[in-house]
């Protein structure tokens, strides 16, 4: 038996027409897809969900963190203090500028660096990005235990 792709036409075989053929089939998935929310709608109609209270948005919640991956800058910047340097510089505007530098400069490192790779220097490198990896980690930690 010959292989045929699924693309090739035989004298013998029949073309399928769009009208009406192709065309109930999708009326007719359309037509489920609206009954399924029809009877959602009503369901939820019989038993609605209450409402809770509305949002304060002066009133903050004590349980709220944000997020596994934002929790290193969130214990960061609880551990610096409102301002620094006798009131001269707001401490959390000093955080996010210094979080922001230094990814920059870790991102634009390889494009700055002209010396010579040498063990010695790849050694150093990985061990600033060790400590750097394991200073949010501990930090990650610890915003999610305090």
């Amino acid at each position: 038996m010959k292989d045929r792709s699924s693309h090739e036409i035989l004298p013998d075989d029949k073309p399928v027409p769009f009208f009406p053929d192709h065309l109930m089939t999708e009326f007719w998935v359309a037509v489920g897809f609206v009954g399924v929310a029809f009877i959602i709608g009503f369901l939820g109609m019989l038993h609605p969900i209450g409402l809770q209270a509305p949002a304060d948005p002066l009133n903050t919640p004590l349980h709220v963190k944000p997020e596994w991956y934002f929790l290193f800058l969130y214990q960061f910047l609880k551990l610096v203090p409102g301002t620094l340097f006798w009131g001269q510089v707001d401490g959390r505007q000093l955080v996010v500028v210094t979080v922001a530098v230094g990814l920059l400069a870790f991102m634009l490192f390889p494009i700055f660096d002209k010396k010579e790779d040498t063990k010695q220097a790849r050694n150093r490198r990985a061990i600033y990005v060790a400590i750097a990896v394991v200073i949010v980690i501990a930090l990650t930690i610890w915003g999610e235990v305090s």
